[in-house]
């Protein structure tokens, strides 16, 4: 059965809360921990009560959130315009099973569906985050680094860019709504 939920929580380099949202434990390979969100799922940026955004994702997706990697990976079902959004981040910690914390680094890695061409966004931000939050070097070095492997492992589709997060989103797919978790059909 697939019902454990858990709040994926994003913070920046200050502390201060970046996003949080629901996602479901859909299980775990050997890259890590596959989460999954429906269609519909509110994912919201800021302070409760004091968010700067909220938004419900159209589309069904698997996050992985690998073991003690400078990053995290959202794949998204079709028809979502990007095919994977990587973020490189801190690596992940848990509280318990749930609740996954991790330090957004600004740098993010996509993957476009209908060509899959492969891109990096926010490079700019990442600069002036560099200064503002006062980045060390090792962060900045290793964020860095995560975002050319990223950067290689989307285009040559190396795994689990490949076709692995498939069997996660099919898995996501495999279940439905009740009671307000999620049931394997």
């Amino acid at each position: 059965m697939v019902d454990d939920e858990v709040r994926v929580v994003v913070r920046k380099y200050d502390g201060s809360l970046h996003w949080h949202y629901p996602m479901m434990m859909l299980g775990e390979d050997e890259w890590g921990v596959w989460l999954g969100a429906r269609a519909g799922t509110v994912y919201r940026r800021g302070e409760p009560g004091q968010e700067t955004a909220v938004v419900a994702v159209g589309d069904d997706r698997v996050m992985l959130v690998p073991r003690d990697a400078w990053w995290t990976a959202e794949f998204q079902a079709a028809p979502a315009h990007l095919d994977a959004y990587c973020d490189v981040a801190t690596p992940s910690t848990w509280s318990g099973a749930g609740e996954v914390t991790m330090v957004d680094l600004d740098l993010d890695v996509c993957r476009v569906r209908d060509d899959m061409s492969v891109f990096v966004d926010d490079e700019d931000e990442f600069a002036v985050h560099q200064v503002r939050y006062g980045y060390p070097a090792d962060v900045v070095r290793r964020a860095e680094a995560a975002a050319a492997w990223l950067t290689t492992a989307l285009r040559d589709g190396i795994e689990p860019f490949g076709s692995r997060y498939r069997h996660w989103l099919d898995r996501l797919a495999a279940t439905k709504q009740t009671s307000g978790r999620l049931s394997a059909q």
